[in-house]
């Protein structure tokens, strides 16, 4: 019996044993019967079948496809072959749409969160913001934006505008600072009244604008979520507390 043997069919088609194999699995390419030495003998019918069915892979036609296209009159062949090039246009885009989103994973945590929060953190490691707290800040808005949008802008203007302070900034490094001191550290109480001076200042000036309010659920939330304190800072909040609940409340009458 004459032909030539799948090792010399793969090597003319350019392709490997292997993928001829997968080709009968698939029912693209007609199994000849073995000849009297057990070997299966192609034919040249073989061999153009196998260069289509190559041709056509490398073109992107799906192989669920092809052996309907083998079959198919020249009509046919055109309106099936247009068919799936407009698929693959389709696929083409959604494959750009997917390195679009893996690009903007250079960004790393920019992503997450809008972008004049993003610049608003990279203001904070220009003036020397630790980056513990940079990502304390981070953490906390990436909730803020999702649970609460609209107080979330309002926040967020309300922090621009007091970053811009260099009081602000001044007494913002000192706080970042103060993690790693010790709670009996007699520059915490100057800090808590520094910071109360402060804002105290601010809000008298600021009577009339409109003021977000806190949902002490969202508080909450991002205060667990950020997981980050120390005992100085403990011990600044505890001195915050103590001096609130010290003062006098203000009667009508000034009394």
């Amino acid at each position: 019996m004459t032909g030539i043997t799948i090792g010399q069919l793969a090597g003319y088609a350019g392709v490997t044993i292997k993928a001829v194999r997968h080709y009968h699995q698939r029912g693209l390419l007609e199994e000849p019967p073995r000849d009297s030495s057990g070997y299966r003998r192609y034919s040249a019918q073989h061999a153009i079948d196998l260069v289509k069915i190559k041709t056509l892979a490398e073109a992107g036609v799906p192989l669920a496809r092809i052996k309907e296209l083998l079959a198919a009159n020249p009509d046919r062949f055109v309106a099936a072959i247009t068919e799936i090039d407009r698929n693959l246009q389709e696929r083409a885009k959604e494959l750009r749409r997917a390195r679009q989103r893996i690009a903007s994973l250079s960004a790393g945590d920019r992503l997450f969160v809008v972008a004049e929060v993003a610049d608003y953190l990279d203001r904070l490691q220009e003036l020397g913001v630790s980056p513990r707290t940079v990502q304390m800040e981070r953490n906390g808005w990436i909730l803020m934006q999702s649970a609460s949008p609209k107080n979330a802008s309002i926040w967020f203007a309300d922090k621009v505008d007091a970053i811009s302070d260099p009081e602000f900034r001044a007494i913002y490094l000192k706080y970042d600072a103060a993690y790693d001191w010790s709670p009996n550290d007699r520059r915490l109480h100057a800090l808590a009244v520094r910071a109360e001076r402060w804002i105290a200042k601010r809000h008298s000036g600021r009577k009339g604008e409109e003021r977000s309010v806190l949902d002490p659920t969202i508080a909450e939330l991002v205060a667990t979520s950020v997981g980050l304190s120390s005992p100085a800072w403990d011990r600044l909040a505890e001195i915050a507390r103590e001096r609130r609940a010290s003062r006098q409340p203000v009667r009508p009458n000034g009394r």
